[in-house]
């Protein structure tokens, strides 16, 4: 009791580990740890392994949803690298390691093949789908690693079809570099909302150290497991399906378990359905848990967002029906079967998110219309101005409370993820 006597000067702590406190006893000012005499969090093993392994300033440095996900990525990185060392095996063993008639130089012209349809198949498709990295992060995260092990389990395949080995490899070259741009790129994506105190670098950093670590433990597993699935196919398949398995398993949960705070085109689409519902708003952890994380085609009508104007109106007449009961600075319109959005220059975030909603609403009134393609073929350009005026009466009543509502909810309403081209335009009005 004698320790605890003495006037507080002043208290310090060092994130929400440890706290101190400086007190003041017989003229001496002590340095005192509250809680106890324990070992100071950063002299434990915890503490050590909390600072090589985990962000500094853990948890308030980075989102709430963090440690789940990266246990899951953790899971699914030690997974891949099982699958990845049973997937080499095969490929060194169809180019002819162990085989004395195999030749060095045919061994290295399947190998630079391979590597350079690789880089092709990387620029093209970092040219083709660079932008709905971002604004999609969590499809492409979940679609890489689903392709990462098509890839692996092609080149376990390889060498039992020798005539068409090279034409293999080099397929499942193009599958891995298309894995390591949209790896790569979402990966940065997840970081960028993961990082709260502007510590991009430090949990990029912390997560390849993690990623070290787990490929280590891969490594020391795989030496137990090569001499049982060398010259033994079934086993290897077994094994490849097990990991497998277990790898996409921890990639969904690990992007279920992500908490984006902003709107991306289904995330918005998700809240406004449910506001025209029940008039509730969906908080980011509800809204996350809906959006769907595989990629689904020809269930609505399609979305353009940032298009040219000759894409909405084609004569004076059109431009006439789109400025109609409209003084936002975005302009809509139905073309081929599609609904397309102008954006002017002018267009804040707000105009932006009201743009989308409203794009939505069009896209649900065409998809009431029996099916897509009747209502491409039946209806005429006038009935679709009438539904774009339609939905311009409905968003005047029901954005602003939406807007107020999701803001009040936890979303980020100064920024969105949605993916707009960048075609702006200037329209004149009558008045101007």
């Amino acid at each position: 009791m004698e320790r605890d006597k003495g006037a507080v000067l002043a208290t310090e702590r060092y994130g929400s580990s440890e706290s101190w406190k400086y007190v003041l006893k017989d003229g001496v000012m002590e340095r005192r740890r509250n809680g106890g005499d324990g070992h100071p969090v950063g002299t434990s093993v915890v503490g050590v392994f909390k600072s090589v392994f985990l962000p500094q300033g853990y948890p308030e440095s980075v989102s709430g949803d963090y440690l789940q996900y990266q246990f899951w990525d953790t899971l699914q990185a030690f997974s891949s690298s099982l699958s990845g060392t049973l997937a080499t095996q095969a490929s060194l063993r169809g180019v002819g390691v162990g085989n004395q008639e195999a030749t060095v130089a045919a061994a290295t012209v399947t190998w630079l093949l391979k590597d350079g349809t690789g880089m092709l198949g990387r620029i093209l498709f970092a040219w083709q789908k660079g932008t709905k990295l971002d604004s999609e992060a969590k499809k492409w995260r979940l679609f890489a690693d689903i392709l990462n092990d098509i890839a692996m389990f092609v080149e376990i395949l390889a060498p039992y079809f020798p005539a068409f080995f090279t034409l293999i490899v080099c397929t499942a070259g193009i599958f891995k570099s298309i894995v390591g741009v949209a790896g790569g790129a979402t990966r940065a994506a997840l970081t960028v909302h993961q990082a709260r105190r502007d510590n991009m670098a430090d949990i990029s950093a912390k997560d390849g150290s993690q990623e070290t670590l787990v490929n280590l433990a891969g490594l020391l597993v795989s030496l137990i497991l090569i001499p049982l699935v060398t010259d033994n196919p079934v086993l290897t398949l077994c094994l490849f399906f097990l990991f497998t398995v277990l790898h996409l398993f921890a990639n969904y949960k690990a992007v279920r378990s992500v908490v984006m705070e902003t709107f991306n085109e289904a995330r918005l689409s998700i809240v406004l359905q449910q506001y025209l519902k029940d008039k509730r708003i969906l908080s980011p952890p509800e809204a996350n848990q809906k959006e769907p994380v595989l990629f689904e085609f020809g269930q609505t009508v399609p979305i353009k967002l940032g298009v040219r104007l000759q894409e909405i109106v084609q004569s004076p007449e059109d431009l006439h029906m789109a400025l109609k009961e409209n003084s936002m600075s975005y302009l809509l319109g139905v073309r081929n079967g599609c609904v397309c959005v102008c954006l002017g220059p002018e267009a804040s975030v707000s105009d932006e998110i009201r743009a989308m909603c409203q794009a939505v609403l069009l896209s649900n009134m065409l998809n009431s219309s029996n099916s897509k393609e009747a209502a491409s073929a039946a209806l005429k350009q006038q009935s679709y101005w009438e539904m774009v005026h339609e939905s311009h009466k409905l968003m005047d009543t029901i954005f602003s409370p939406l807007f107020k509502g999701a803001e009040a909810a936890g979303w980020d309403m100064k920024r969105t993820l949605i993916d707009w081209d960048e075609w702006r335009v200037e329209w004149k009005t009558k008045s101007s």
